[in-house]
């Protein structure tokens, strides 16, 4: 009786909706050999690729499967998170590791969901320190101290806030890195310049702060999974030096 085994690949990608996704990947799922089987789950832009292969012939299974691994990989060369099955907050857990930071955030519409899936994370203690939840405009000035004139002056969905908010946690929490949300999650609270799903974000890493404005869609628990991985993914890019502010310029 011939053996069939079963070989299992991984690819993370993020920046896509599902629906953009299988418009891109319509060429490769159809060049898949019938032995490869594909499927993809997407939540708030971040996509795990599952490729599973049965065959007789393990060596050959095993380039194989290798082989359109790459393949899937060299499609998204901008968008590619990992080859492994791993969580954003795992990758971003293990870069912080790797490098023997440590990071803390300062949420606003994420309201403590960023620490939530840090700590989902074993052994997140080892580079994650604490979470503010600065929900109301008093917290970001007097824990923060998120200069009162800023929020009167830009609103506390601004640029300038979301990077005093990051700057504010990584001293008080003595970390070397922060990231920061302040955001309309909706369904109410929109307005003509800043329509709900409107995000701010700043990630500090050393002396080095970047900020971006994000719009999502989808109803408010959409808008606070794809804020708390955006806030991942854009610590992640500037710590593996992969930031370039043009891709994210948004608008102020």
């Amino acid at each position: 009786m011939s053996t069939h085994h079963t070989e299992t690949r991984h690819v993370v990608i993020y920046g896509y909706t599902h629906e953009d996704l299988q418009r891109v990947m319509k060429h490769f799922q159809t060049a898949l050999p019938d032995y490869i089987d594909i499927d993809f789950q997407t939540h708030g832009l971040c996509t795990h690729v599952r490729l599973i292969g049965k065959s007789q012939g393990l060596e050959l299974l095993r380039f194989n499967m290798n082989r359109y691994q790459r393949t899937l990989a060299d499609i998204f060369p901008e968008e590619l998170v990992a080859l492994d099955n791993l969580s954003l907050s795992q990758i971003l857990g293990s870069e912080l590791l790797e490098n023997e930071l440590t990071v803390s955030s300062a949420e606003s519409c994420t309201g403590g969901n960023i620490a939530h899936r840090i700590v989902e994370t074993s052994g997140s203690s080892a580079y994650f320190l604490g979470s503010v939840v600065s929900y109301s405009n008093e917290v970001k000035a007097s824990v923060l101290g998120v200069d009162r004139d800023l929020i009167a002056r830009y609103g506390a969905v601004s640029k300038q806030v979301a990077e005093e908010m990051v700057k504010g946690v990584c001293q008080l929490m003595h970390t070397n890195c922060g990231m920061a949300t302040t955001g309309i999650a909706g369904p109410d609270g929109g307005t003509p310049t800043k329509p709900v799903g409107t995000v701010w974000f700043a990630v500090k890493y050393n002396d080095l702060v970047v900020s971006e404005v994000k719009h999502f869609t989808g109803d408010r628990n959409d808008v606070i999974e794809s804020a708390t991985n955006h806030a991942m993914m854009l610590m992640l890019n500037v710590l593996r030096h992969n930031y370039s502010p043009h891709e994210y310029s948004g608008d102020e």
